[in-house]
């Protein structure tokens, strides 16, 4: 029941203008920092949450300006009968075509009935609920959701309190889970009695001599108190009401003394259990309190896995783990933009699943590095650190991430980082130039605003560095390759890419007589250190010592064209 299908926000915190259709399942919004994701779920919680008023302050208007009103319009559809009917909400009842998001002021055949709820706050910061549609509204007819209706729709907001949810106070999940109120209005008085009682019995004793000085003074005043004071529990301080029922354990602990990640799983469970009565939940900072496999089971229990969903779930998120348990469509991008906010699904193409399996912390990112493989992750990963050595930022911290992209066609980094564009990232692809790409995919990745770095004409990064580094460097190369890989192994390649004209043992009596490395042995080199599955120094781990300890040191006595991409690159990461 309930389902949120359009939102519509403006002049809220940082949003100046909203318009989203959400998914009936899971709205994982990701974005980077300030840009909107809890004032979105704070939106829906105060447009339809179960109140009769909200603090507002000035700073709840975009920009300090109070003079435009904050509106927050949630139209919701999958109503059941008794909200849709025209003796309850007839004046008000709606029309929303899921085929293209579009709401009618009158319903009719074919399209989903809906209702909407807006909120406004006005200078006065005083909100305002009221059903909206055009008609009524040029009748001059005003009306909100009965209160029962509002309890019903409510949204449960599974936070850092969520332990509340474990009494039957108003609006628990408790009470939705209760299919009639419990009579309990005479056994609660009673207990109030009891202990009111049962204090004063225990409390004489201990207070005796200040309870005769009150009866004695008063006695002495004239101030009627009876034969003697006594100390009980004040008959208005102890009121017990629904929520003092509260779960506990075997033993008779209060469940609300669960640490917060185990709150937040019981709750979760328990949401989706009355998702027949409140079908909305919202969370904040889903990984808050839970470690990762706690943190895929809370996901679960909220029916992240199920088809068709339990649940519409509104979460934010900055855990790569939340991602991973998540497909494509279930992801959606908040980007600010001039003037309004818009939301992005990130869609269930392969390059959006694939980077969401293997980099889901590209999607946290605001700026993405497609590696065509590990060589260029631990490239851009040593460089880095190398840069950082020298006084700039870190790329991560300024908000970046690697896509590692595992080889094969070098189209896959374009389509790759094409997708990533699409959903507001900025994108550097670094490619390896052996084999072109498709000229058609890598001018529509230029067209639409992505960067790319690659090497010399038919050079592969290998191939690059053999014929543009120094010489001493090349020697730290083989010596990099000899310790990594094995002796018998480099030197077996040598020949094999040389047709024997070149060996280990010569090229290193060579370097001892002080002879430089000819540019064919550079050539044979490069061929050597990159057989396909067998490379020299195919990881992360070791490229990101050669770039952190050769390249970046001994990029100015390079050759120019390493020079000009690593500049390229280096002037990318620095962009402010």
């Amino acid at each position: 029941m309930a389902r949120i299908r359009r939102l519509q926000i403006e002049n809220f915190r940082s949003i100046q203008r909203l318009d989203w259709c959400p998914a009936p399942g899971f709205n994982c919004l990701v974005g980077p920092g300030d840009s909107g994701k809890s004032s979105i779920l704070d939106a829906i919680d105060l447009c339809l949450g179960a109140r009769r008023s909200a603090p507002f302050g000035d700073t709840d208007f975009y920009r300090l300006d109070v003079i435009r009103p904050i509106l927050i319009t949630a139209t919701l559809g999958d109503l059941p009968d008794d909200l849709i009917n025209l003796d309850s909400y007839g004046d008000f009842l709606r029309g929303y075509d899921p085929a293209n998001g579009a709401l009618e002021d009158e319903p009719r055949f074919g399209i989903e009935t809906v209702l909407t709820v807006q909120l406004k706050v006005e200078s006065d910061l005083e909100p305002v609920w009221q059903l909206h549609s055009e008609r009524a509204l040029q009748q001059g007819i005003e009306r909100n959701l009965a209160w029962k209706d509002r309890a019903r729709i409510a949204p449960a907001r599974i936070g850092s309190y969520a332990n509340t949810n474990f009494s039957w106070s108003r609006n628990s999940i408790l009470n939705r889970l209760t299919e009639e109120r419990p009579a309990l209005g005479g056994a609660l008085a009673a207990a109030a009695r009891d202990a009111r009682n049962g204090f004063g019995v225990q409390a004489g004793a201990q207070l005796q001599q200040p309870l005769q000085i009150v009866t004695q003074t008063a006695t002495q005043l004239g101030v009627p108190v009876g034969a003697f004071a006594q100390a009980l529990l004040d008959a208005h301080a102890v009121s017990i009401g629904d929520g003092a029922i509260a779960l506990h354990n075997e033993q008779g602990i209060p469940l609300r003394s669960l640490g917060t990640g185990s709150s937040r799983l019981l709750i979760a469970g328990l949401q989706r259990q009355a998702a027949q009565a409140a079908s909305i939940a919202l969370v904040d900072e889903v990984e808050f309190g839970l470690e990762p496999h706690r943190l895929i089971r809370f996901m679960d229990s909220l029916g992240a896995k199920n088809s068709p969903e339990p649940l519409q779930v509104f979460l934010t998120t900055h855990s790569p783990v939340a991602l991973r348990e998540l497909s494509g469509h279930q992801l959606f991008v908040v980007r600010p933009q001039q003037g309004h906010h818009v939301v992005r699904q990130a869609g269930i193409s392969n390059d959006v699943q694939s980077t969401l399996r293997t980099d889901p912390e590209a999607f946290l990112a605001k700026r993405v590095v497609v590696c065509e493989g590990a060589s260029e992750v631990g490239l851009m990963r040593g460089l880095d650190q190398y840069w950082r050595g020298l006084g700039h930022i870190s790329f991560l911290a300024l908000g970046g991430a690697y896509v590692n992209v595992n080889g094969g066609d070098p189209d896959n980094c374009y389509t790759r980082g094409s997708a990533l564009l699409s959903l507001g990232y900025q994108v550097l692809v670094i490619v390896d130039a052996d084999k072109p790409a498709t000229a058609a995919i890598q001018a529509a990745f230029h067209a639409a605003g992505g960067q790319s770095a690659t090497w010399g004409q038919g050079r592969a990064l290998e191939d690059e560095l053999f014929i543009s580094l120094p010489d001493t460097a090349i020697d730290r190369l083989i010596a990099i390759a000899i310790d990594a890989r094995d002796r018998d192994l480099v030197n077996s390649h040598i020949r094999g890419r040389s047709q024997n004209a070149l060996s280990l043992e010569l090229i290193q009596a060579f370097r001892a007589q002080g002879t430089a490395y000819a540019a064919p042995t550079r050539v044979s080199l490069g061929l050597a250190s990159r057989i396909r599955k067998n490379g020299w120094f195919k990881s992360v781990t070791t490229y990101e010592l050669i770039a952190r300890t050769i390249i970046g040191p001994e990029l100015q006595a390079s050759g120019p064209d390493l020079q000009a991409t690593i500049n390229r690159i280096r002037g990318w990461v620095h962009a402010a």
